[in-house]
């Protein structure tokens, strides 16, 4: 160990491979505090346009690329004449080691391959099969055939094989003031005075397979307004189109806010909530940074995602048959390693959930990390 830390302590410049979205790279923020407190070293991201937007709000993060991998599901992936020219910008960087962070189903071998490509001496990742010389160090992945961990676990457990570590194991998300400014400008624009408890409804899902249904939305809205709280209705623009309708549903104690907010006036917005209710997306985690209490409508696609440290409550459900993955890893983990939720689950009892959470908000009783993992 002490060899290996000595030539990690080495690495100075570090990038670090995280191109999913925006959720996955505020997971991997407690794998970045440790290598950085660790190594006082300068940290790079490579990641897409899905998590570019939050990267300004992770003060670990020295400097970003942004990169829609072909590997990475994405909107429009890079072309195998544009990775060659990343490897070549890469290779500018004079990086002292890449460290590739993956999901369990993921390979890291494209990617340690672009990384071998741009002459980046070092390169770690967990890895199935045998990578030889494309990685230079790596950790057997073991997950799901063996055990299934935390995602946030998962991350920290690999930057550990350099000898990093943090005794702060949050996620790490950062509120600006002047975002916290307008944010409360447009809440007064909307009738809310800054300083009024209110709660956040996120109906908005990337797939399918997560969607909760408008009318159970609806029907769980107007149970909430019981408690006299407005709820604010985020969102992206594009998805104005499902928080109109569900606003509209709810009545005159609900304000449709898709749309209308930057990611900072959004994580602002979250930061002040008296309590969230979302879907499995970015959302929970960035409530999760901020230490918002959290209730999760959560689709059984990958039980490592639940909100990290943080007072909340879990309602799980399986995805519908036809729209399960066809990735024989993601359908083992789900045959053998998730507890299973067949019904949705009704408003009456989410409704309940959140009441319990607005009188408990203080309480340092977090969503425990194994949740869903069997």
């Amino acid at each position: 160990m002490l060899k290996k830390l000595f030539v990690w302590n080495n690495c100075k410049k570090i990038l670090c491979i995280r191109a999913d979205n925006m959720g996955d790279l505020v997971m991997t923020t407690p794998a970045l505090k440790a290598l950085k407190e660790t190594f006082l070293c300068h940290i790079t991201v490579l990641t897409s346009t899905m998590a570019q937007h939050i990267t300004g709000f992770i003060p670990v993060i020295d400097e970003t690329i942004i990169c829609d991998l072909p590997w990475v599901k994405a909107n429009a992936a890079t072309t195998g004449a544009g990775l060659m020219e990343l490897a070549n910008e890469l290779r500018s960087y004079n990086f002292d080691a890449a460290i590739i962070f993956t999901v369990y189903s993921q390979s890291a071998l494209p990617a340690a391959m672009l990384a071998m490509l741009a002459g980046i001496p070092k390169r770690l990742a967990y890895c199935r099969e045998n990578p030889y010389d494309l990685l230079t160090h790596w950790l057997p992945d073991k997950e799901p055939y063996t055990f299934v961990q935390h995602q946030v676990q998962r991350d920290l457990n690999l930057v550990a094989v350099t000898g990093a570590n943090t005794q702060d194991e949050s996620l790490l998300v950062t509120v600006n003031e002047n975002d916290r400014y307008s944010t409360h400008h447009k809440l007064r624009q909307s009738g809310i005075e800054p300083g009024r408890d209110y709660i956040l409804f996120h109906p908005g899902v990337s797939e399918e397979k997560r969607k909760y249904p408008v009318e159970r939305w609806i029907e769980l809205g107007k149970l909430v307004a019981n408690t006299g709280l407005p709820i604010l209705l985020t969102g992206t623009a594009k998805e104005s189109g499902l928080t109109g309708p569900i606003a509209t549903g709810i009545g005159d104690n609900a304000v449709d806010m898709a749309g209308r907010l930057t990611t900072g006036e959004f994580i602002a917005l979250t930061d002040g909530a008296a309590g969230i209710v979302s879907v499995n997306t970015a959302t929970i985690h960035i409530a999760a940074a901020r230490q918002t209490p959290v209730i999760v409508l959560y689709a059984l696609t990958n039980p490592q995602h639940t909100p990290w440290k943080v007072n909340g409550k879990i309602f799980p459900y399986n995805v519908a048959e036809e729209l399960q993955s066809k990735n024989e890893i993601i359908t083992y983990a789900r045959k053998h390693r998730m507890v299973q939720h067949e019904a949705l689950p009704q408003p009456a009892d989410i409704a309940n959930a959140l009441e319990n959470l607005l009188r408990n908000r203080s309480s340092n009783k977090y969503i425990a990390p194994n949740t869903l993992i069997l």
